[in-house]
């Protein structure tokens, strides 16, 4: 049992879209992740993902709709959701999300992550 500094973590990335593993629980994992501009539009089948916001501020774009995530603030987007992540200023985002979870879900491109790195 040790604690985790998060921004002290979070200062080891170095690259955006990249998540991080912190720590596991329960088959959740805890990831850092730091990214700008655009992601690509997608979901997960099977998975709820928590987007909260350490540091910035980014844009969760849904299909009918945006919402502006804030530092302190978080949001929960349910299985199945279409969702795609815009940052207009680097933004450092923490992620609770089941171990199975794929970065970019139902599509697979240059930004997929299989392997995740811990930190």
């Amino acid at each position: 049992m040790e604690k985790v500094n998060v921004s002290e973590k979070l200062s080891m990335i170095h690259k955006y879209w990249d998540p991080h593993v912190a720590e596991e629980l329960n088959g959740q994992q805890v990831k850092l992740v730091k990214f700008k501009g655009e992601f690509n539009w997608h979901h997960h089948e099977n998975e709820d993902e928590l987007f909260y916001v350490v540091k910035g501020s980014f844009d969760m774009h849904l299909q009918e709709k945006v919402v502006t995530i804030k530092e302190g603030e978080f949001i929960i987007i349910p299985c199945g959701v279409e969702h795609k992540p815009v940052a207009n200023e680097e933004v450092e985002v923490m992620l609770f999300e089941p171990a199975s979870t794929l970065n970019t879900g139902n599509t697979v491109n240059e930004r997929t992550v299989t392997d995740l790195k811990r930190i």
